[in-house]
C-alpha cells in the first residue's frame, strides 16, 4: 500500500474515532438532559398515582413546587444554595445534591455546545458508521436484564459507580425529599434515559 492510501486509510480512521467518541458523549449528555426535562411531570404523575405526596402532608402542587426549587438548583449555574419551601436538608443530602448539581451542568453544557457543532459542521461531525452505531446501541442492553431483574440492586450499584461515597442514602427523618422521589419514579427516568439514549443512535441506521 502506497504512503498516500495508508494516510487516507489513518485519516479516515481517526475521523471514525472522533465521530464516535463526539457522538456517545453528545448521545449520553441528550439523554441526561431530556431526563430532567421529563422528570418534572413523571414526579408529578408518580406522586398523583403513588400518593406519595400524603407521606409527606403536603399537595401536589407543593411538592411540584419543591421539585421546581431542586431543579433550579441542580441546573442554573448561579444557584448555589439548595432551599426547598417545604423539605429540609441534611448536609449528607446538600453534598450529594451539589455532586449531582456539576454532573447535570456539565451534561447540559456537552449538550448545548454538541448541538451547535453538529449544525455548524453537520456534514463533517453528523455521521457514524453502522459498525459504531451498533456497538453503541448494544452497550445499554447488557445492564437491561440486571435492571428489570432487581431496580434496587441496580440503582445502588450504579449509585457505587457514579459517586465515591454515601451521601445519596437519604434519611427519611431528616431528608424527607426522598418519600417522593419513589423507586418508581427512578425506575422511570432511567426507563427514559435509556430511550432517548438508543433513538439518538437509531437515527443513523434510519438513514442507511
Amino acid at each position: 500500500m502506497s504512503k498516500r492510501k495508508k494516510k487516507v486509510v489513518l485519516d479516515f480512521w481517526q475521523l471514525s474515532l472522533v465521530q464516535a467518541f463526539f457522538h456517545f458523549l453528545l448521545a449520553i449528555a441528550s439523554a441526561v438532559s431530556l431526563t430532567l426535562v421529563f422528570s418534572w411531570p413523571l414526579l408529578g404523575l408518580f406522586s398523583w398515582i403513588q400518593k406519595s405526596y400524603q407521606t409527606v402532608n403536603l399537595s401536589l402542587s407543593q411538592v411540584m413546587h419543591n421539585y421546581s426549587q431542586l431543579l433550579w438548583f441542580l441546573l442554573w449555574p448561579g444557584q448555589t444554595v439548595l432551599k426547598m419551601d417545604n423539605f429540609p436538608s441534611s448536609n449528607n443530602a446538600i453534598e450529594h445534591f451539589t455532586e449531582c448539581k456539576y454532573l447535570f451542568e456539565l451534561a447540559v453544557i456537552v449538550f448545548i455546545i454538541g448541538w451547535i457543532i453538529l449544525w455548524l459542521k453537520k456534514s463533517k461531525f453528523d455521521n457514524l458508521s453502522k459498525t459504531w452505531t451498533l456497538i453503541f446501541m448494544l452497550l445499554p442492553i447488557v445492564v437491561v436484564p440486571f435492571a428489570l431483574a432487581n431496580f434496587d440492586s441496580f440503582f445502588i450499584s450504579f449509585h457505587h459507580l457514579i459517586f465515591h461515597n454515601n451521601n445519596w442514602l437519604f434519611n427519611p427523618l431528616t431528608d424527607p425529599i426522598i418519600n417522593i422521589l419513589t423507586e418508581g419514579f427512578f425506575a422511570a427516568c432511567f426507563a427514559i434515559f435509556g430511550l432517548s439514549y438508543e433513538l439518538y443512535f437509531a437515527r443513523f441506521l434510519l438513514r442507511k
